[in-house]
């Protein structure tokens, strides 16, 4: 999902700090292209098998998963903020972790402090609210082509985080709900992105909103596709277990790093001042 929008430029005077809204670097996050929505399906694959192996395969239970992956997450966010601009393999390892960390999130209020789902889920919504009103009250914007700066940046990165949480409360309670079994649970999502899609393209469906609802359904598509891999067939899987479908999945998003960082498919060419477009 590609689209266009506009922001002005702004420039510090001379012997002024740069703000918030200066321009300080160059875009921190990938542009939107068709290799952007088949990594993000994959992360968030990989973040539910991952999430599931290291629970019940290394005994290492909830808590100590939420602990180990955390601690990962805010090393590779360091990584990620001190860097200049945009570098594939740090921004996709965080979204990665990022996907594992919100699937935690929720994974914790449900089963281990028995918050209904119900609840989270219009909790992370409220959450996630506030967080793109603030960004938009502070930055005046909530453009993805413009992640310049380290307020933007941290924005960027907690409502990345938020929509992970959302996506797997929401998912969960709609697979509860409906109980339509992993593969067309995937099928029920990966329609209700393409509606997004055609509402955006056909209808106009402003692009900032077509783009985060598209980003929220991409996880409980991706953890449907993972279930769907590794659950056993008893419970309407292919069996292929956490183990295997995690190693599968890391493998396609190492190559489609490798290759994205080689060739820059992704990074946007010097734009415009008076606009821009994915």
């Amino acid at each position: 999902m590609t689209y266009e929008t506009r922001e002005s430029q702004v420039v510090p005077q001379a012997g002024q700090p740069s703000g918030s809204r200066g321009r300080l670097r160059s875009n921190k996050v990938p542009e939107v292209t068709v290799y952007f929505w088949i990594i993000k399906v994959l992360c968030t694959t990989v973040g539910e098998t991952a999430a599931d192996l290291l629970n019940e395969k290394a005994g290492l239970g909830l808590t100590g998963v939420s602990v180990l992956m955390s601690a990962l997450l805010g090393v590779v966010l360091l990584v990620q903020f001190r860097s200049s601009a945009y570098r594939p393999g740090v921004y996709w390892s965080a979204v990665a972790l990022i996907s594992v960390v919100g699937t935690l999130i929720s994974d914790n209020l449900t089963d281990n402090m028995g918050v209904p789902l119900e609840a989270s889920t219009t909790v992370f919504a409220i959450v996630l609210a506030v967080v793109f009103a603030v960004w938009h009250r502070r930055e005046r914007t909530l453009c993805i082509h413009h992640i310049d700066t380290t307020s933007r940046e941290s924005f960027y990165w907690l409502a990345v985080l938020f929509t992970f949480a959302l996506g797997t409360a929401a998912g969960d309670l709609v697979s509860e709900r409906i109980d339509l079994g992993y593969w067309l649970s995937a099928v029920l999502f990966a329609m209700a992105i393409a509606a997004v899609a055609i509402a955006h393209f056909a209808l106009d469906l402003d692009a900032v909103l077509s783009f985060w609802i598209a980003y929220i359904l991409t996880r409980p598509l991706g953890a449907s596709i993972g279930d769907y891999l590794s659950q056993p067939t008893s419970n309407g899987g292919l069996d292929l277990g956490a183990v295997v479908t995690s190693a599968l999945f890391l493998a396609v998003i190492l190559g489609l790093v490798t290759y994205l960082s080689v060739t820059r498919r992704d990074v946007a060419e010097p734009e415009h001042p008076s606009g821009y477009a994915a």
